[in-house]
């Protein structure tokens, strides 16, 4: 499935997904929140599992002033441990602080132009997009990252400056798409 990626200052798609929570998700319940980030995610991939830890770090480190939402768009018919149960198994397991959605039509990921898990969408307080990538340089290795290009893209949002970095490509798992 090929898709456009959405290009910088578009503003977010719209979607209503179901979270783990049972609840229904749109982009208007994080309306008060300063940023907006929307990562691509899933249970199986081996890069989302390496960053797990790094965004959940994320959403504690901004809890006041960024949303983390993580959507979930792989077919679960090929892919069981992406199922809707497992991801609220995973969610419980891991301990998410973060949103967790599912996407099963997978229209959201085509509305963003998504195409790996990991894939990091960070969006303005106007909801436009300032930073679209990957989170850093060492997917591996945390202590050896050189480039903390979603962290900084943050940090220049919160301080009202241009991102510097805004797109990086992304590298991880394709999204398995239906």
């Amino acid at each position: 499935m090929i898709s456009t990626p959405l290009k910088l200052g578009q503003s977010i798609p719209g979607f209503e997904l179901k979270g783990v929570d049972n609840n229904i998700h749109t982009v208007a319940l994080f309306e008060n929140y300063e940023l907006l980030l929307i990562v691509f995610s899933c249970n199986h991939c081996p890069y989302v599992k390496a960053y797990e830890g790094r965004i959940k770090d994320l959403q504690s480190r901004y809890r006041d002033g960024m949303q983390v939402v993580a959507i979930n768009s792989n077919d679960s018919g090929k892919y069981h441990e992406d199922s809707f149960e497992n991801m609220k198994n995973r969610a419980r397991d891991e301990k998410f602080k973060f949103v967790y959605l599912i996407d099963e039509t997978q229209e959201t990921a085509k509305a963003f132009g998504a195409s790996h898990t990991p894939e990091f969408y960070l969006f303005n307080k106007e909801r436009k997009l300032v930073y679209r990538g990957k989170f850093d340089d060492n997917w591996k290795e945390p202590e050896k990252v050189t480039n903390n290009y979603l962290i900084e893209a943050i940090d220049e949002v919160l301080a009202d400056k241009q991102v510097s970095v805004p797109e990086t490509f992304s590298i991880g798992c394709t999204i398995k798409w239906k």
